[in-house]
């Protein structure tokens, strides 16, 4: 699965593996493909550092990348408490009524939340990029869409690839003007942040928009197939997310999490604003339809949302409370029935899409060679 984009980058397959865990990113890197790790749950850069690392250690001189969230227009003298302060009273008794509702136990006094989504504020972001740079990152992605100019300029001046989601040909017009080398085209049907465009229409009207720049297809790939469509619609190559969280190198800390996972069909998930303010594709539980229903408060915009629930879902994955207990992941969690490791993983993606070229090949009556 090589193309223009693979070869200057120095990766076998166009296979773009993103992860939360060190040892996954490692592994798809091992095998060919480009391990990035996502950053939003490092508060802490000394964390981050420690777990690139290893990463590094563990990708064996393979070439990664990293994911951060980082907005692109810098918001001054704003802190976490200050944002916290903004979350109305109404709200986090409404939280508090669920967790009573169902049970939830506290955390032992004194444990801190593990679960922040405070990766969104800039000096965080800023912080994870002190010590990526030390680091030998081949690529910087940011969830976020553009990151600020003069991010793009310090890892271009590393020698660093700057990726952007994007879920509509404007928004990737908007990344390739402000200086971005590889747009990710997200439909609708992927995983956590998403729009309402679906992969067929949204990957070809997004090659078209920002052409000669290499465009990354993602959203319900999760076979060799998929990933050969995409690259029949103009992509020079995948990026992939959900597929990873049920193999045997991730570290999703509960049993009962994978097992939802591995009986999810793909009409079990959910877009919904329940966990960050924005809408985001997860499993669909008794939370996210807590927070759906018009008889509730209604969620809050991001990052308030996040910063409201960080302690509940601490509580629900800890305790593993089975109707609350959930995670983002895209409709392709209904091929994701078995754990297996990412060596398989990769191994399954690249026989799919060579049995999908030389279909195409045979009706085009070409040979398979």
């Amino acid at each position: 699965m090589e193309t223009e984009l693979s070869r200057e980058l120095g990766i076998e397959h166009a296979i773009f593996g993103f992860t939360p865990f060190p040892a996954v990113a490692a592994a798809i890197s091992r095998a060919g493909g480009f391990g990035v790790l996502g950053a939003v749950r490092y508060t802490d850069p000394q964390e981050l550092a420690r777990d690139l690392d290893r990463l590094d250690k563990l990708a064996d001189g393979k070439p990664y990348g990293l994911d951060v969230v980082m907005p692109a227009k810098k918001v001054e003298g704003v802190t976490e408490a200050d944002v916290e302060a903004m979350i109305p009273a109404a709200h986090r008794g409404f939280v508090q009524e669920l967790l009573t509702r169902y049970g939830v136990p506290e955390l032992a006094e004194g444990e801190a939340s593990g679960w922040r989504i405070t990766g969104w504020m800039e000096e965080v972001a800023r912080g994870q990029l002190d010590v990526a740079f030390d680091l030998p990152i081949k690529l910087l992605a940011n969830a976020l869409g553009s990151p600020p100019a003069d991010v793009i300029e310090r890892a271009h001046a590393h020698g660093v690839l700057v990726a952007a989601l994007a879920g509509s040909a404007e928004h990737a017009r908007r990344h390739a003007a402000a200086g971005i080398d590889v747009v990710v085209a997200q439909g609708y049907e992927a995983g956590g942040h998403t729009g309402e465009i679906g992969s067929m229409v949204l990957v070809p009207e997004v090659v078209e928009a920002v052409a000669p720049l290499p465009v990354l297809a993602a959203g319900g790939i999760g076979s060799g197939e998929q990933a050969a469509a995409g690259l029949a619609l103009g992509a020079q190559g995948v990026w992939l997310g959900s597929l990873w969280l049920t193999t045997e190198e991730a570290d999703l800390h509960s049993a009962a999490l994978t097992r939802k996972l591995l009986a999810a069909g793909s009409g079990d998930t959910v877009r919904s604003r329940a966990l960050t303010g924005k809408p985001a594709r997860q499993l669909r539980t008794a939370w996210t339809d807590a927070w759906d229903d018009p008889a509730g408060p209604g969620t809050l915009p991001m990052p308030l949302q996040g910063l409201l629930v960080a302690e509940a879902v601490s509580r629900i994955q800890k305790y593993e409370v089975g109707e609350l207990l959930g995670t983002p992941v895209g409709q392709i969690v209904g091929r994701m029935t078995s754990e297996r490791s990412v060596q398989a993983v990769v191994d399954d993606l690249t026989r799919g899409f060579e049995r999908a070229v030389t279909r195409i090949n045979r009706i085009a009556g070409r040979s398979a060679t």
